[in-house]
This record gives structure tokens, C-alpha cells and sequence, in this order.
């Protein structure tokens, strides 16, 4: 049964992963409108697809439950407030990468994303790290510094979108509501904003919504709400060690597409830059496995007491 459940976590989180990755080419089919009014589009049309999956599955009594428990735990609310402002911001740098040609920039942001989750655990929860984690949080960093030399310039878009999802993810970490329920109040808590800014910001001069470009917009809301729901399913059945390997499909793919379909040069910069980052990812996922080996072996010698 367990190895059932296993199997089945793997094909959820790889699909989240799958999709993820391959996001860069819905946003590219609205390359026409600007990141701003995308964005706002995404989180609406976002809440509106979570109110409606809650009610199919008629979970709204628990989810009004969950509002009220959150409204007067007052931690929760602001920290589910500051994930919904971090992930909007996450969003909007990662629209504008992919429309502006900067899909690689966006790989190698979500390549360091577990590396500096890893940074933010040993500060704010004061998680041990080991030896291993050290070299492989520095050897990303050598990458990064590489990159920016050989270029001269800095690359924010990969940083910005690392450091924000990490941040989410650390909030999510401290604020703990189900998956279904967590991304609902999060698009709740942001819409409000997001309409305003379509009602009072105008578009680009000579932006039109065409019939199949509304319906794509009113897609984006499934396109935001499914990876997370499938993602939320298999993260409960598969092992953090699981997780971490699953999770370099994204970037993966979203290097390929950047260099194959949206023609972004892939230069000796990059390459030295992104081996450092592989290696990096490699000595992090040796040492989760020897983490989760270690303290198997604790487990089992304080049961066998």
C-alpha cells in the first residue's frame, strides 16, 4: 500500500513539476499585454477557479471555518498576507522574464531555489546544516558570482525569483492551512488590488483582448491553481528526499525551451555557471540522502531500546 501511495506521489508531483516547466509557453501566448495587467489577470482569474473548486467539492463550510480561525489568529493572517504579496511577486518577475526573453535567467533562479531555501531554514528556524549543504550553497554562489562577471551585469530575475519563492515557501512553512484553502485566501487577499489595477491602469497603447486571447487569460487560473493542487497531493505521499529530485524537472525543461524554442543563447558564461549549479544541486541531494539515512538509523536504535 505504501509503495502504492509512493507510486502515485511521484506522477502528481512529476505532472506539478511537468507543468510548471513548460509554463513559460502559455505566458508567451500573451507576449501582447504588459506583466502588470497579466499578473492581475493570473490572480483573478485565479481566485475565481479556487472558489469554484471549493465549491464542486463542497468545502465551502471549511473553508468560511478556516477564514474565521484565520481572522483571529493574527501570526496566521499576516503570514499568509506577506505569502500572498511574496508569491505575487514571484509571478510578476517571472511573466516579464519569459516575455522579455529571459527564460534561461528564470532556470537558473529556480535551479538556486532550493539552495537558498536551505540559507533561510539555518537563519529563521535555525535548522542545522551540514557540511555538504555549506559547499553546495558556495558553489552556487560561485556560479552566480561567475555569471555576473562574465557579463557585467547582475542577474536579478534569477535571484528575485529564488529568494521570493523561498520566502513563500518559508512562510508557508510557519502558516500551516491545507493546500486548497491556503491558495484561495491567498488570491483572495490580492485581488482586491489586482482589480483595481485593471479598472484604474491602462493597458499598453494598441493592446487588444481578442476572443482567444480572453479565453487563455481565464485559463490562467487553472494554470496557477493545478500544478499547486497536484504538487499539494503528491508532497503528502513522497519523502523530502523525493521532492528534491523531482523538482529540477521544472528548470530543467524551462532551460530547454530558453535555448530550443525562444532561442536564447546558451554561451560558455552559462555553462560554467549552470555546472556550478548542478554540482551544487547534487551535493545537496547526497546529503538529504545521507540526513534521511542518518536518522533512520536514530530511529531505529532508540526503538530497539
Amino acid at each position: 500500500m505504501q509503495s502504492q501511495s509512493s507510486k502515485s506521489g511521484v506522477i502528481y508531483a512529476a505532472l506539478a513539476y511537468v507543468m510548471w516547466g513548460i509554463l513559460p509557453l502559455f505566458w508567451n501566448l500573451l507576449e501582447e499585454i504588459d506583466a502588470g495587467h497579466l499578473l492581475a489577470h493570473r490572480i483573478v482569474w485565479s481566485f475565481v477557479t479556487m472558489i469554484f473548486i471549493v465549491l464542486v467539492l463542497g468545502k465551502i463550510r471549511p473553508f468560511i471555518h478556516q477564514l474565521k480561525d484565520l481572522f483571529l489568529n493574527k501570526r496566521a493572517f499576516w503570514g499568509l498576507f506577506a505569502a500572498s504579496l511574496t508569491v505575487s511577486v514571484n509571478w510578476l518577475v517571472f511573466i516579464w522574464a519569459v516575455n522579455a526573453g529571459h527564460v534561461l535567467q528564470s532556470s537558473l533562479g529556480y535551479y538556486i531555489n532550493p539552495l537558498i531555501s536551505i540559507l533561510l531554514a539555518m537563519i529563521f528556524l535555525k535548522e542545522k546544516s551540514t557540511r555538504l549543504q555549506i559547499i553546495s550553497f558556495l558553489l552556487a554562489a560561485f556560479g552566480v558570482i561567475y555569471l555576473t562577471v562574465s557579463y557585467g551585469v547582475f542577474p536579478w530575475v534569477s535571484l528575485l525569483l529564488a529568494i521570493s519563492f523561498a520566502v513563500y515557501g518559508l512562510l508557508k512553512k510557519v502558516v500551516t492551512i491545507p493546500p486548497m484553502f491556503g491558495l484561495t485566501i491567498e488570491t483572495m487577499f490580492v485581488t482586491p488590488f489586482a482589480v483595481l489595477y485593471l479598472l484604474f491602469v491602462p493597458a499598453a497603447e494598441g493592446t487588444s483582448i481578442s476572443t482567444g486571447t480572453a479565453v487563455v487569460l481565464f485559463l490562467s487560473g487553472a494554470a496557477t491553481a493545478a500544478p499547486l493542487l497536484l504538487f499539494a497531493h503528491g508532497a503528502r505521499r513522497l519523502t523530502l528526499t523525493q521532492i528534491g529530485l523531482l523538482q529540477y524537472i521544472a528548470p530543467t525543461l524551462m532551460l530547454l525551451l530558453g535555448v530550443t524554442l525562444f532561442g536564447e543563447a546558451f554561451t560558455h558564461a552559462h555553462l560554467i555557471a549552470f555546472s556550478c549549479i548542478w554540482g551544487a544541486l547534487v551535493l545537496y541531494t547526497i546529503s538529504g540522502i545521507r540526513l534521511k539515512r542518518l536518522t533512520a538509523r536514530q530511529l531505529n536504535a532508540e526503538s530497539a531500546k
